[in-house]
């Protein structure tokens, strides 16, 4: 049985050594589960193997497949960003970058005054749910007992 390392490092990310390698890339911020079993798919990776096995060769090529998809042949169904706004591009983001540009849309969605960013704005749900009974976290809920005795007057 060979050695299995602790700890992998993967593109920013610390992953325990004793985790599957497809279930272990989801630990990567902005690689979900089917972008991680293409990604073995891709490399002809046993996708049950432990990531403490892996060889420094193997982390490197998974490293490259995970920052340049596209160049792997990978469908565009499978990036987390389609026909990018700015560049027109499919786009695959990960960690940092990933957040930062949700950030600048969510600011862009509240800077034109979209539907979506007022909803943004005013800290309501954003895809059409309910608000009656849910959502109600840092508004007032109810009536206090304090107050409804102040105003009943007999």
């Amino acid at each position: 049985m060979p050695d299995i390392k602790q700890i992998v490092r993967i593109i920013n990310a610390d992953i325990p050594g004793n985790k599957q390698l497809v279930n272990a890339l989801t630990s990567v911020s902005g690689i979900g589960y089917s972008f991680s079993a293409a990604i073995c798919n891709s490399l002809n990776l046993d996708k049950k193997i432990k990531v403490g096995v892996l060889s420094p060769e193997q982390i490197k090529k998974i490293e490259q497949v995970i920052k340049e998809p596209e160049k792997f042949h990978f469908p565009s169904y499978l990036f987390n960003r389609r026909i990018d706004p700015e560049t027109g591009k499919n786009l695959h983001l990960i960690t940092s970058n990933l957040k930062l540009t949700q950030e600048f849309d969510i600011k862009n969605m509240k800077k034109i005054k979209s539907y979506k960013g007022v909803r943004h704005a005013l800290g309501l749900p954003v895809r059409g749910q309910k608000t009656r009974s849910n959502f109600r976290k840092g508004k007032a809920i109810g009536v206090s007992k304090k107050k409804a005795k102040a105003g009943k007057v007999r």
